[in-house]
């Protein structure tokens, strides 16, 4: 199967069990679980599910086993989307070519809608968690990506993101944000993969590794893309970054630079990846997509 062929299996699965666990019975309550779907089903790449189960596979074949947690992360991801786009954060207008969610429903049920997805995420883990024996993997698992989505990662990335505004930061600084902001969720899917794989420590540890390195790779591509994308194909503006004067790898290092240092991180996650022979195959050509891509 190729990598593309296999990506698509990946995401056409993460679909339909998101699909499943958002058939939620409506009430009163109807506005916000349509806000909340209008996001989720918006045209995402599913790259952190879609990561969650590639690791998973490297260490183990029962992809049932992961999926809640891989859906998980995509509530995560989506909810931090909704509200980075309010006017309080980034202001965003649209969002993969679509208007963002509090252009459509309004600030205060996009906010709702964002907090409705992280609770249901871990509805969702836990409910699967609590029927595993033993369930220290799981546990361990959702400690990890709460820890990863939280106050010492992304949250914690978003506000000293959001301080660093129209100021000058040191390069200490930029990658506190990248690391935290982007860099902890991707991080943290891999290695949900590995722990729910019943991998060893050191096979984690490979995947924190890697999640790191791509998490900052995929960072700087997108400050690049900020600059040099096609506004069609990202279906979002650009040249973003520069107007809000936010500091960014090629603000600070230069276009070049960024480009090389995209490749420095590739390169290392390559050597890490090989250790795991062909079942790594897979991620390989997924990383080489997404250190290359125009969108």
């Amino acid at each position: 199967m190729s990598w593309i062929a296999q990506l698509n299996t990946y995401v056409e699965l993460i679909n339909k069990e998101l699909d499943q666990l958002m058939n939620i019975e409506k009430d009163e309550n109807h506005i916000l679980i349509d806000s909340m779907k209008y996001s989720l089903f918006a045209g995402g790449k599913r790259l952190r599910p879609v990561l969650a189960l590639a690791s998973f596979q490297l260490f183990s074949n029962e992809l049932k086993e992961i999926l809640p947690y891989a859906c998980g992360l995509e509530m995560i991801h989506t909810y931090s989307l909704i509200h980075d786009d309010l006017p309080a954060m980034d202001n965003d207008d649209y969002r993969r070519g679509k208007l963002t969610n509090h252009k459509v429903y309004g600030e205060g049920v996009a906010v709702l809608a964002g907090d409705g997805l992280l609770n249901h995420s871990f509805e969702v883990m836990l409910s699967h968690a609590l029927n595993q024996n033993p369930i220290e993997p799981y546990v361990r698992g959702i400690y990890e990506i709460a820890k990863s989505a939280g106050i010492n990662g992304m949250i914690g990335g978003q506000i000293v993101d959001l301080q660093s505004e129209n100021k000058e930061i040191s390069a200490e600084t930029l990658n506190y944000i990248h690391t935290k902001k982007t860099a902890a969720l991707i991080c943290a899917s891999l290695k949900i993969g590995a722990i729910i794989g019943k991998a060893s420590q050191e096979d984690i540890d490979n995947m924190e590794i890697i999640g790191r390195n791509l998490g900052l790779a995929f960072q700087i591509q997108d400050d690049i893309l900020d600059i040099i994308g096609d506004q069609s194909k990202l279906g979002k503006n650009v040249g973003s970054d520069q107007e809000k004067n936010k500091s960014t790898y090629p603000s600070m290092y230069g276009l070049e630079f960024s480009k090389n240092k995209v490749k420095v991180l590739t390169d290392s996650i390559k050597d890490t990846l090989n250790k795991y022979g062909e079942r790594s195959e897979f991620l390989l050509e997924l990383f080489n997509y997404l250190v290359d891509r125009e969108y």
